[in-house]
């Protein structure tokens, strides 16, 4: 039986009218100088000198910032008063690969993104396969003892391409609260951490 590895290549949000792309560059052999980030706005490449502390701000939405947490590989990523995303390009290595039978090929290390979330303003009707976890109401349906769990349907949450908001759960637009409707505004929202599983399997979130 062929096995399924998974692991977060890139990433992107899209805030107004904009799209913000983070993502692993693919690469055959690591090195920790070397910096493998792949970073656009609106579909204009982000180019950041390679210096711990270097930011880069954007004109068209002063509030959007990327700031390097060491001179390669990793950064945080905000958007004032709505969320900080933390980012880092880590490799799957010969011994990861040994221990768990990847099969990693010389060609491609398998680059790949550890994250990091922070939720400061989010409606209650907040939906998606991590999104929907932070709704008042939520209640886990996940059957633990699967391999790959999917909270919820899968069809629910696949969109026809990574800068696309069209899986039936979308809500890619500006909601306006009614007086009765609840919303998360104003709330000190968990932190949320993701990457791969030790075995590959998947992707883990833990608050």
């Amino acid at each position: 039986m062929k096995r399924d590895f998974n692991w977060v290549q890139s990433i992107c949000s899209l805030f107004d009218k904009h799209q913000l792309f983070v993502g692993a560059q693919k690469t055959a052999t690591w090195e920790d100088s070397a910096d493998h980030l792949a970073l656009s706005f609106n579909g204009e490449p982000i180019f950041l000198q390679e210096a711990e502390s270097t930011r880069w701000q954007s004109a068209s939405a002063p509030t959007v910032s990327i700031t390097r947490v060491s001179d390669t590989n990793s950064m945080i990523v905000e958007g004032e008063g709505s969320f900080r995303i933390t980012a880092k390009v880590v490799p799957i290595t010969e011994e990861d690969s040994r221990v768990h039978n990847y099969g990693i090929a010389k060609e491609d290390c398998f680059a790949h993104l550890d994250l990091g979330f922070k939720f400061f303003s989010l409606s209650n009707k907040v939906n998606g396969i991590l999104g929907q976890t932070y709704r008042r109401d939520y209640m886990i349906q996940v059957k633990i003892g699967v391999s790959m769990p999917v909270i919820g349907r899968e069809r629910d949450f696949e969109t026809s391409s990574l800068l696309a908001a069209d899986c039936p759960v979308a809500q890619f637009k500006k909601i306006s609260y009614s007086d009765d409707e609840a919303s998360l505004e104003g709330l000190e929202l968990p932190s949320l951490r993701c990457g791969s599983r030790g075995d590959g399997r998947g992707v883990v979130c833990k608050r």
